[in-house]
Order: C-alpha cells, then structure tokens, then sequence
C-alpha cells in the first residue's frame, strides 16, 4: 500500500525484553495459537495413519445464520468464540455453553464480522463493529469496561481478532473504501481500557484526531503536502515477537489516488515497538493495489538460518512472502495459486488477471511447522477482470464465473521457498490451516469439506462433509484427560463466495476412547 509507514520508518534498534508468556500445551490460546502466529499445535495423537478414525465429538449450534469468520481460542478448559454481536463460552470438552453475551448495537458497515478474542488474566478482549473494545469477566461473561478507538461516523470498525500481551491489548481500525479511512493502531491496558499509545500507520495531519498519547513518530504533516494520505486499516490479526516485544501489523486498503511522486500503492506489514508504539520498520509486500490485493492476515514468525526470525505473509496476490524481520531482506517469493497477467497496468480495455479480487489467500494467514521445517496457506483460485472506467477511481469488477473458483493448499520450504507440494480441491479455502506435531495439517473450504492433509506430502488423508461453509479458525487442542481435539468454525453468509449456507456452528472432532 502505498505510503503505510510514511511515517519514520527508522531502522531502530529492536529492544530486548523477557521472553514469551507462557503457553499450556493443551490450550489454544490466541487467534493463531502463538502470539508469533505459527498456528503450530503440539497434540501428536491424529496422525495421516487414523485420521480416518475421527468422529464428530460434539456440536454447539448458534441458532444464526451470519459471517461466521470466528477463530476459536480454548484456555483451561473453555473455548470462546465470538459474532458481530455475541461472545460465548463453552465448555471445550462438550460444547456445553456456560455463558453468552449479546451487544445490541448499529454497526457502523453491514457486516457482522468479528474474527475473535484475546484471552488474558481472567479476562476476555473483542473488538465490535462499531468501533469498541470490550473487555469481559472470562469466568462469568460480565463487561468489565469499553474503548471506543475507532469513529463509526467514517464507517470504522474492529472486526480483527485482538492481540494481548503484558498487561496490553492491541488492536486496530478497520475502514471502507468507501470513505477514506486512515489505519491506527493502539495499545490499551488490560485492567481499565486506558489507550497507552497510539499510532498512526499512514501520515498523521495536524487536523487528525488524537485519542491518545501519542506514540513516536515523524510530525504530522499539512494538507497541502498530500491530500490522499489514507489506507493502513487491520482486518484480521496480529502477530508479535515476544523475544524482542515486537509487534507486527498487516495493513490494508491504500489510498486509491496514487501518490504525488508517482510512486505505487503498496500493502505493507508494519513493525512497531510493542511497549512504545513506535515504528521499528515497515516492509513493502504488495504493489499496485487496485487488484485489491491488501495484505490482510497475520505474519508467522519463524527462526530462518542461523535462527534470524523470519517472517511469512501470504497475500491476496497469490504469493507468500517471507523476510528478514530485522533488516527487511528477502530471501524468496512463492507462488501459492496460479498467478496471471499481475504486472499489467488498469486500462480503458478490460485487464484479466489472476488470481482475482476475491482471491489468493483472505483472512487466515500462512502456518508454520517446525516439525517438517514447513509453511502452509491455504488459498482461493479465482480470475477477475478490471475495466477503467473514465471519470471514476474505481474500476468495473467482473469476476470469472462461480463455478470456476476453486481452492488450494499449499506446503512450502520454510528456508528456501520451494513448493513442496500442493493439493488443489473443489472450493476456495479461506479458512484457517494448522498443522500439528502428528503430522497433519487440518484445512477446510467453503464447501463444507473439513481436510486432514499428510503435511509432508499434501495427500489427503481424510475428509468429510460439515454441512456448511469454511471460513474461520480449525484449532487443536487438548481435553483435560489429555485427548487431542479439532475445533472447526463452521457456517458463513456471504454474497462473494460460491459456497454451501448453513447456521453457525462450532464442531469438536476427536479419535474413539480407548477402550
């Protein structure tokens, strides 16, 4: 995106602070699971040898039909998982529910996404559409406090699934293209909703509002210098070194005018001083975006070579793209969906490209497996024809038929970015993927399919029908007698994506007891 961190990108000195908290191996306690979003699971006992064996555990039904996108999170024992309105809790071995919130309000879009919490000390964090943080009592589901960050006026909201660490809760703004939005991020305390810092991830002007401290940055600039200086929003996840207290943010949405120097609109990913706010160095990825080509989904943060953290982040270009996170160098590009005609520039004649504006990888980021020194995406084939048209900054959008839309999941080399294996399959994947230390990596699409892929070789080891769409987290984790589970967040409306319609539910897969 164009001109995401204008703003100072200083190649500072990241500081050194304690290591990670400290995460149960039976719990999957954020979006991505780790708080560095590899999305790894320790469980060892579903294997591609019996993975045949698995059966439905229990089911939770919603009783509502909406943009289920939820990642689920399980802490000591009680998975919760959230809508636009409602956060519930259940309980991660039955799928009893102990407790349901609902908030009743007029979300600033009309969209009912959310994409999830985070869970610390006793309490339970969510953004909402219009525009807050909320903070709940993790045992009883009792509001502790709000935080309004976002300004449901210019159509903002929270739909990302929020990032605690340290006594802070990180989150971000979301906006339209409708109106132009400028993405912010800020760091709140846990205890009172407080904002510590602030950070703008395009270039404040003197007239932008200021809601809290401010965090380091260059001065705000006049008007006059740019007037299209927007873009920078946070659609769905975080991710964050906890060595280092780094944190990393995808940004999205670029300014449609393109900058004065010419220059192209990029999506970048950000790192900010976690403590601070201040920025620490922004990484390039995506050019020209009229594609729609955002960065959206969280980095995953792995140790490279000579155990230099890396970072991966797949794209709605169709590639994953991994780096240096210290001193931004690239070691490979790699394609995870056919990749066509994406250098051509925006013509008066109709451009096909591909993959599509609805293609490529969405919301739920790569994984990574230090158990195969691997990374998985899972992705959307789907082409899209751009038409310039006079007078207007939005280009005419024709998609390629439904029915061609497909999907594909992806093994990658962590280390040299070579394609591994891939699995292509009927609909387009855009819920999350995970591998586990048993060797498998759990995928779903928007057919229903739940997959239990060979994560060394991509073969599908077993699948079944869930009875609706794909969209949102498939997480592992333990019960309390120490049997492995998979959580699938199942059941989405859309008007986008061709796919099976069915309520929201959660379903818990597991091997038979022995006996």
């Amino acid at each position: 995106m164009r001109s995401l961190i204008l703003v100072a990108i200083a190649v500072a000195a990241i500081p050194q602070v304690a290591s990670a908290q400290s995460v149960s191996p039976n719990d999957w306690p954020s979006f991505n699971r780790t708080l560095e979003g590899t999305r790894y699971a320790p469980q060892s006992q579903i294997t591609p040898a019996n993975a045949a064996s698995l059966k439905e555990v229990c089911r939770y039904d919603l009783h509502q039909t909406t943009s289920f996108q939820t990642g689920p999170v399980v802490v000591d024992g009680v998975m919760y998982v959230t809508t636009g309105h409602d956060t519930i809790a259940l309980d991660s071995d039955t799928c009893a529910q102990k407790w349901r919130t609902h908030e009743d309000y007029a979300p600033a879009v009309p969209n009912d996404v959310n994409r999830g919490v985070a869970v610390m000390d006793g309490r339970v964090f969510r953004g909402t559409q219009d525009g807050r943080v909320l903070a709940y009592d993790a045992a009883t589901g009792k509001r502790l406090w709000e935080a309004t960050i976002a300004d449901k006026a210019k159509k903002e909201s929270i739909p990302t699934a929020l990032l605690a660490w340290k006594g802070l809760v990180f989150a971000g703004n979301a906006g339209t293209e409708a109106i132009p939005v400028k993405g912010r991020m800020y760091a709140l305390d846990a205890a009172t909703g407080r904002i510590v810092w602030e950070q703008y991830l395009v270039p404040r002007m003197e007239n932008d509002a200021l809601r809290g401290p401010t965090a380091p940055a260059a001065a705000p600039v006049t008007a006059s210098e740019d007037e299209s200086l927007f873009g920078g929003t946070s659609w769905t996840a975080y991710s964050l070194d906890t060595a280092t207290g780094t944190l990393f943010v995808p940004g999205g949405d670029p300014a449609r005018k393109p900058h004065a120097d010419g220059s192209p609109q990029r999506s970048n990913l950000v790192a900010l001083d976690a403590r601070t706010g201040a920025v620490l160095k922004g990484f390039p990825l995506v050019a020209q975006d009229f594609h729609d080509w955002e960065v959206s989904a969280a980095a995953a943060l792995y140790p490279g070579r000579s155990d230099r953290l890396r970072y991966a982040v797949a794209t709605k270009d169709g590639r994953l793209y991994t780096g240096d996170a210290k001193d931004g160098s690239k070691p490979w590009v790699a394609p995870v969906t056919n990749v066509a005609n994406a250098g051509a520039p925006l013509k008066q004649e109709p451009v096909r490209f591909c993959p599509g504006t609805q293609g490529g990888n969405e919301w739920n980021g790569a994984a990574y497996s230090p158990k195969t020194g691997m990374l998985y995406v899972g992705a959307v084939d789907w082409c899209t024809t751009l038409t310039r048209v006079p007078g207007k900054i939005d280009p005419k959008i024709t998609m390629d038929p439904p029915e061609t839309a497909k999907g594909r999941i992806t093994g990658v080399n962590a280390e040299t970015g070579r394609v591994m294996w891939e699995s292509p399959v009927a609909s387009p994947v855009i819920a999350a993927v995970t591998p586990t230390a048993g060797g498998v990596v759990f995928a779903g699409d928007v057919s229903g399919t739940f997959y239990v892929l060979d994560a060394r070789s991509g073969a599908i080891a077993w699948k079944t029908q869930t009875g609706a769409a794909m969209g949102g987290g498939i997480i592992s984790y333990a019960t309390k007698s120490g049997a492995q589970r998979v959580a699938v967040a199942m059941g989405m409306k859309s008007v986008i994506w061709p796919m099976a319609k069915g309520d929201a539910q959660i379903v818990v897969y597991g091997l038979p007891s022995k006996k």
